[in-house]
């Protein structure tokens, strides 16, 4: 009853969203009195609905309704929808006799607003029916404590799901294959089976992001193969992402130059020396190069931190394990803000510009961290370093070194040009928020 309840109220908002879309697009192409425009024949909401049809289909199709994705793989799965539905009305156009009635500019507009208006309606509704306990849906985790401990926490913090943990009276079943054998996976699924239309198997090989794989089916001995990648070794990828991020950069560049003579102001305004900071940082196929950063350090650094650690020798240990100083004395006062916000990063920007960097990709080791990369240092440094990347979005200061290398292999394994535009939001929201997100 909650799965159908739930359905049917996201259909129906959805299909009151590209209704008022329609009328929001008309308001707008009306208000276009250019003269270079071709003519506009208004329209009527009868006449499109062939159009919400098709969206409609395709978000059916992409089980936008009957499964619970994550925020960023259900906003994938509509753009998706959205970017299909705009070929097909526009063949369907262009092959009927009709095509004459319909203007390619409103249909483009009206895409256009469905793109950005449709997921944030859909967040917005989410967020008001999952407060509800009757729309939450109840899942049973069965693996090491570990495993269940981590869906716990994705459960208690990523709401979109709208999902709860629970050991009584739950409706889906969750399986962490990780320290099972095969013959108690075979049980396991067996016997939840019996009783519950939903089981989902958790990997054991948590470094591939198996939703962006293709399932091979080998009817004839019933079994399947996944299909995996090193997608960011691939030469087509690796041209793909260099000419998205050429262009991006080239967007944001004005935005950049804007911020940079802000941020120069305060830097001078709060300490002696100069604006960069330069440092040799290991870059790919372990050729070095100078990665640029705002100073956000004492001039006389090296005493400050002399003395502190001989007040202070506990913080030795800690930046063993994390590279990282609890309370660092040599961070100045704007330092600490460019810090925590990521923007003493910012002038890395040059490094893009220069080819030795990606807007997005892993973090820039410095030199000294060479021999601490360990079995993944030639993985690592096979692909240029980014300004930002999946440490910084996924609480970078509470991090390990080890964990950051992890984090790193899995980007390089799995990426895809959604992964970088899902790093490149979380980090303005980073950068916003001034916290590492997840």
């Amino acid at each position: 009853m909650r799965k159908y309840t739930l359905s049917f109220v996201l259909i129906l908002i959805d299909i009151i969203v590209l209704i008022a879309l329609f009328y929001l697009t008309l308001y707008v192409r009306t208000s276009l009195s250019d003269s270079s425009l071709p003519l506009f024949k208004t329209l009527q909401i009868q006449d499109f609905s062939f159009v919400i049809f098709v969206i409609f289909a395709l978000l059916f199709y992409e089980k936008i309704y009957t499964l619970r994705y994550d925020f960023w793989q259900e906003t994938r799965k509509i753009m998706k929808s959205l970017f299909y539905g705009y070929l097909i009305i526009m063949a369907l156009l262009t092959l009927s006799k009709v095509s004459q009635e319909y203007s390619r500019l409103f249909i483009s507009l009206y895409f256009m607003f469905a793109l950005f208006i449709l997921p944030v309606v859909k967040r917005l509704s989410k967020k008001v029916f999952y407060k509800i306990d009757f729309f939450i849906k109840k899942v049973y985790i069965v693996g090491e404590e570990s495993q269940i401990e981590i869906f716990k926490k994705e459960f208690r913090e990523n709401w979109y799901l709208g999902l709860r943990y629970s050991d009584s009276k739950y409706d889906t079943v969750i399986i962490a294959s990780k320290g099972t054998d095969a013959k108690t996976m075979k049980r396991r699924v067996a016997k939840y089976l019996q009783n519950h239309t939903e089981v989902y198997i958790v990997p054991y090989v948590s470094s591939v992001n198996f939703a962006n794989s293709n399932i091979m089916e080998y009817f004839n001995i019933r079994n399947s193969t996944i299909q995996v990648e090193n997608k960011l070794l691939l030469q087509h990828n690796i041209w793909i992402k260099s000419v998205a991020e050429f262009f991006m950069t080239l967007l944001i560049l004005p935005l950049f130059l804007t911020i940079h003579v802000l941020i120069t102001i305060l830097i001078r305004a709060d300490s002696k020396g100069l604006v960069f900071f330069k440092q040799y940082r290991l870059g790919k196929n372990d050729n070095n190069f100078i990665c640029y950063k705002y100073r956000t350090m004492y001039e006389n650094s090296a005493s400050l931190l002399e003395s502190y650690l001989l007040a202070h020798p506990e913080e030795i240990a800690h930046y063993e394990e994390y590279h990282k100083y609890k309370n660092d004395p040599r961070i100045t006062k704007i330092g600490k803000i460019l810090r925590s916000t990521s923007l003493d990063e910012l002038p890395q920007i040059i490094n893009v510009l220069k080819a030795e960097m990606s807007l997005v990709g892993p973090r820039p080791y410095m030199t000294s961290e060479s021999d601490k990369l360990g079995e993944h240092k030639e993985f690592v440094l096979k692909v240029k370093p980014g300004i930002t990347g999946l440490w910084q979005v996924s609480g970078r200061n509470e991090l390990t070194f080890k964990e950051r290398n992890e984090l790193d292999v899995w980007y390089i394994n799995n990426w895809s040009l959604w992964a970088d535009f899902v790093i490149m939001m979380k980090t303005i929201k980073v950068v916003l928020s001034k916290v590492g997100a997840r």
